[in-house]
């Protein structure tokens, strides 16, 4: 089963859910940027949650298939459409025949959407994870962003999918009823995301930190994977120290010297010398991995046992529902 791209989209990659057996050595985690949506997309196919998937970011992508398959796509800010310009749907599996030319386009709701195979793509394992990590050009396809003309191949077929792609195909239909309900909506306008105030935190004025949960910020058009440049108010330290390079991950907000704040994001360091003010709660990481320069957002603390009891709430669903889809591959 496999793939050609025809037009890869201006910056897809490779991704699973990272590379986090060699953060002591100083190798980022990179993976998914909504992991979320990469899982649901695993999800709809009954694979592993940390099978390869492809990334598109801002859509405009199109692909071949090469041979009859299960395909499903998960994530926000675009949708696939068939020859006949049909929207194909998204959170569940889909049965494509070889020679289907399949379109991405932008929806206008966020800007990363998730591609699953049956397996997973067929991706050399590096360090333990197929993400890509383009600065030191490892994982994915050897380690680069997706060209023109790539192939890809999906790992395995298992006789569920297979069961699943027949019935598909002898009742004419090319997905089931069944569709897995969005674990969050994406909406327009101004983002709320939680946070913890991070260990930092008191370096900084009470207005600098009124100022975080008061004051809206625009994602600045110079933030990438590695994290995103906060435009807005600017923060004012209170302690005249250095802080000595210490621990950082995806969620971390930095300040440097400029006072404006950076929101570490996938491929981020794995240690930083900037004081930490604050940490977005593990439950909205994928909504930050939907931002886009030009997006504003607007911050909201929370406390540890909140952040924990939002983030379990959140696993217990993704549970539950995986579950049930394994449950609708047995019948």
């Amino acid at each position: 089963m496999e793939i050609k791209l025809h037009k890869p989209g201006p910056f897809s990659t490779i991704q699973d859910l990272g590379r986090f057996d060699f953060l002591s050595s100083g190798v980022p985690q990179s993976g998914a940027m909504d992991s979320l949506s990469a899982r649901l997309a695993n999800a709809a196919l009954a694979n592993k949650a940390e099978a390869a998937v492809i990334e598109f970011t801002y859509a405009q992508a199109e692909i071949e298939i090469r041979s009859d398959m299960l395909l499903a796509y998960s994530g926000k800010g675009a949708v696939f459409l068939d020859e006949e310009q049909t929207i194909l749907p998204a959170n569940r599996p889909l049965a494509v025949q070889k020679g289907t030319r399949l379109k991405l386009i932008p929806d206008g709701m966020g800007c990363r959407t998730y591609l699953a195979a049956p397996g997973g793509w067929d991706i050399p394992l590096i360090m333990g994870s197929r993400s890509t990590y383009l600065p030191a050009e490892i994982g994915g396809v050897n380690g680069r962003l997706l060209q023109t003309d790539d192939i890809l191949r999906a790992a395995k077929w298992e006789d569920k999918q297979q069961s699943l792609f027949d019935y598909l195909q002898h009742s004419k239909r090319t997905h089931p009823q069944w569709a897995i309900k969005p674990m969050w909506q994406a909406t327009s306008g101004t983002q709320v995301i939680r946070f913890l105030r991070g260990p930092e935190a008191g370096w900084f004025s009470e207005e600098s930190l009124l100022q975080l949960i008061s004051s809206t910020f625009e994602v600045d058009r110079n933030s990438n994977r590695m994290g995103y440049v906060l435009q807005g108010n600017s923060f004012q330290k209170i302690k005249d120290q250095e802080l000595l390079s210490t621990a950082v991950l995806p969620g971390t907000i930095q300040v440097p010297g400029n006072g404006q704040p950076i929101l570490l994001m996938a491929d981020c360091q794995t240690t930083g010398g900037y004081p930490r003010i604050a940490q977005v709660a593990a439950v909205d990481l994928p909504r930050c991995g939907q931002l886009k320069p030009g997006d504003r957002i607007c911050f909201q603390e929370i406390s540890l046992r909140e952040a924990e009891n939002l983030y379990l709430e959140q696993e217990r669903h993704y549970q539950q529902m995986r579950r049930s889809i394994n449950l609708k591959y047995e019948i």
